[in-house]
């Protein structure tokens, strides 16, 4: 029987992590490196992410970047190719995202297959990327997706329209579960998170007009906090999330209950 602490332990296992630069991104890495993953994170902006390598290193953990742009057509296997060369990916957290804040009426082609791309559709191919080349060959792995509490409902009427985001993270819902189906056989377990607000670039917007209304509705009355996600992200990436697949959870304050 294995030690409870030691289900949790991530030595030698190396993680990836999309927009691991900054907000919720290097949330998880620091939780996975403070319990021995191997870090390794990737974004579109070089500064941001040696910035986010030498805050890692302050914590103790030792981190890799990849510089990647998710919203490219050669991203995903771009990012597959340095990242494997490296050696296996045992743990992939697909965290990178974006949003376009405009009504349904008005959102142009091209903002909607910029969201679409990003959130899902090179998710998607990056996964692939890394599931046959690394996780299936190496007889396992984790994955876990950032999907949002947007992707479980429509948004507030008194708040910014955000139709391609809450499409495009209902998408991630559903191909976690798909996934989930397919590769439980490999000895793969995929599953999602979905946040409520975060304090984030993505999000700074929003906050800085309505920050108050939206704790407001959460029954602990607040919004995500720097800790809030890291105890969630490390279930789903260690062993001790080794019974559960397919599944989303919800980091929200408990928001989407009422």
């Amino acid at each position: 029987m294995a030690h409870l602490k030691s289900l949790f332990d991530l030595t030698g296992k190396t993680a990836l992590i999309t927009g691991g630069s900054r907000g919720l991104g290097l949330q998880i890495a620091e939780a996975l490196g403070e319990y021995g993953a191997r870090i390794a994170i990737s974004a579109r902006k070089h500064d941001e992410l040696e910035s986010a390598v030498a805050h890692l290193a302050g914590l103790g953990i030792s981190a890799r970047a990849y510089p990647a742009d998710m919203g490219k057509a050669d991203g995903p296997k771009a990012l597959a190719d340095a990242a494997l060369a490296d050696g296996p990916v045992d743990i992939l957290v697909n965290n990178a995202g974006a949003t376009w804040g405009a009504k349904a009426t008005e959102i142009t082609p091209e903002a909607w297959a910029r969201v679409m791309n990003i959130n899902i559709n090179h998710l998607f191919f990056l996964t692939q990327e890394i599931g046959r080349r690394a996780m299936i060959p190496g007889g396992g792995g984790k994955i876990v997706n950032i999907a949002s509490v947007a992707g479980l409902q429509g948004h507030h009427h008194s708040l910014q329209g955000t139709i391609a985001y809450n499409a495009s993270k209902g998408a991630v819902v559903n191909f976690t579960r798909a996934l989930a189906a397919e590769w439980g056989q490999h000895g793969i377990t995929v599953n999602a998170l979905a946040p409520g607000f975060f304090p984030s670039k993505m999000t700074r917007g929003t906050l800085d007009l309505y920050e108050a209304e939206i704790a407001g509705r959460s029954p602990l009355g607040k919004i995500g906090g720097a800790d809030d996600l890291k105890g969630a992200a490390l279930l789903f990436c260690s062993a001790a999330s080794g019974h559960i697949t397919g599944q989303i959870l919800t980091v929200d304050g408990g928001s989407t209950i009422i």
